[in-house]
């Protein structure tokens, strides 16, 4: 249950102002049809985070758990610094629906491949190393991402105008650090993950 929590706060958090966010925002203002767009954004997540998630518990087991220990302290306080980057994105990252994909198909992979790479991909293969629980940390890590876009997909530029979103990336830096300091207590103890 706690690796469940904690990738949903971690990601939920993570996501307010990231260019996933953004996407759903413009997707939504560009189609106008919330329902194929939130289950695009899930489908998209639930495919992406699982093979981030895959990696991390991969890593897990092929790593010295000291080696790993200190990655996950890396990761965490990587992952602090750099959620208070704010992301841009740019308008050729935005698909437009051809091929008869459709809105959900347009979103699932516009989506997809935004999530590549990005903040909350990155936490997830942390998270997922940290507490070797695929489906738990998967579950958490989408139901983070639904949080924070659900909303924006249905209220628009009403409620993305008005998230505080330098309080919140400041919270999420936090969060990472309390992370990367109790992993960083495991590595000193030499306590395994």
């Amino acid at each position: 249950m706690q690796a469940f929590l904690v990738s949903t706060g971690v990601v939920a958090l993570a996501e307010i102002g990231d260019k996933t966010q953004l996407l759903s925002l413009i997707l939504a203002a560009r189609y106008r049809k919330p329902t194929p767009i939130v289950l695009g954004v899930f489908a998209a997540t639930v495919a992406n985070h699982g093979g981030a998630g895959a990696i991390g518990l991969w890593l897990s087991q092929v790593l010295d758990p000291i080696i790993l220990n200190w990655a996950i302290v890396a990761s965490f306080l990587f992952m602090a610094g750099w959620i208070l980057v704010p992301d841009r994105l740019e308008e050729n990252e935005v698909a437009t629906p051809r091929n008869g994909f459709g809105v959900f198909g347009t979103t699932a992979m516009a989506f997809f491949f935004a999530e590549m790479g990005d903040k909350t991909q990155v936490a997830t293969i942390a998270l997922a190393a940290r507490f070797h629980a695929l489906a738990a940390v998967v579950g958490g890590t989408t139901l983070g991402m639904l949080l924070a876009n659900v909303p924006v997909i249905y209220l628009g530029h009403r409620f993305a105008d008005r998230m505080p979103a330098k309080a919140v990336h400041a919270t999420a830096c936090l969060l990472f650090v309390i992370l990367g300091g109790l992993a960083l207590r495991n590595a000193l103890t030499r306590t395994p993950i």
